[in-house]
């Protein structure tokens, strides 16, 4: 059975019979295009031809690329959901990802970018509708705090341009509301301006637009942030997620109370927030080994 044809079986049994939300979906997709792709390049297009070993192959490739334990851990589970379905519907005889342990979670703490080198990264000379759109979208995650599923899900009816909040549904489909900043709406009006000049004959309700007219999808979020990381001069290894440490990390700083980062962020256990308090008490002690007359004594 061709691998692309056994993936649509898959997400539609997710979808129909254990009622995957569409971020999940989303996710899904994702994950599984990339797994397809990586078995493409070994010469493998059907399922009945996929090895434990290639799915071994697979994941040490995704550590090569410096991909984050924790994403590689989520990737090992949709694939073994994939694979166990497969077995299930009696398309093979065997789950050839059953014995694959997942990998040990990585104890790090979120990368955030200083003030500085968000201010680079938002500073996008806008000549192209594209250019408006790439703004609006890094103005609205840094500014929010979103998800990257959570910023492409976005449909034009989800902000609320008098009172200027934003309605999420994040992890889970659980629902929040998010304080949109004037940067970020400003923004968002330039680019509502020029949005539809960017629809092609197909009417969507999606909010951010990719060049065919359809709603923008995490892959090409990701490509269009290498591009602005490359040609702003900033390091590529920075991660969409970046953006959303970041937001969390200087709020912090500035003073935010942990309780409210945790209602922006939308985390249901204070506990993932209170990660944050480690990444400022590091910035504390930095600069004050660095700034502090006192901290270094000449000998």
């Amino acid at each position: 059975m061709d691998i692309s044809k056994a993936i649509d079986e898959f997400i539609n049994y997710c979808i129909f019979e254990k009622g995957l939300s569409n971020n999940s979906k989303a996710s899904y997709e994702y994950d599984l295009k990339t797994y397809k792709e990586f078995l493409a390049s070994i010469g493998i297009t059907t399922v009945e031809n996929i090895k434990t070993i290639d799915i071994e192959a697979y994941l040490r490739y995704r550590n090569d690329i410096k991909e984050m334990t924790s994403t590689i851990a989520h990737n090992l589970t949709v694939i073994k959901n994939f694979h166990s379905y497969l077995l299930k519907a009696n398309y093979l005889d065997k789950d050839v990802s059953e014995g694959i342990s997942r990998p040990k979670l990585r104890k790090s703490l979120p990368k955030a970018l200083s003030v500085e080198d968000v201010d680079k990264l938002l500073d996008i000379n806008l000549k192209t509708n594209f250019d408006y759109r790439n703004k609006a979208m890094l103005e609205l995650m840094y500014g929010s705090g979103l998800r990257v599923s959570e910023l492409i899900s976005l449909d034009v009816h989800s902000i609320d341009f008098t009172n200027c909040i934003i309605r999420i549904t994040g992890k889970g489909s659980k629902d929040r509301i998010v304080p949109v900043g004037e940067y970020s709406m400003y923004y968002l009006n330039k680019y509502l301006e020029i949005r539809p000049s960017m629809l092609k004959k197909e009417h969507t309700d999606a909010l951010f637009l990719n060049n065919h007219g359809k709603r923008m999808t995490r892959v090409g979020f990701f490509k269009n942030l290498k591009t602005i990381l490359r040609n702003q001069d900033l390091d590529e290894d920075i991660h969409p997620h970046t953006l959303r440490h970041s937001f969390a990390t200087h709020l912090l700083e500035k003073g935010a109370d942990l309780r409210s980062i945790q209602e922006l962020l939308g985390h249901s256990d204070i506990a993932t927030t209170r990660i944050y308090t480690h990444i400022s008490d590091n910035k504390v002690k930095s600069d004050y080994e660095t700034y502090h007359p006192r901290e270094h004594k000449d000998v």
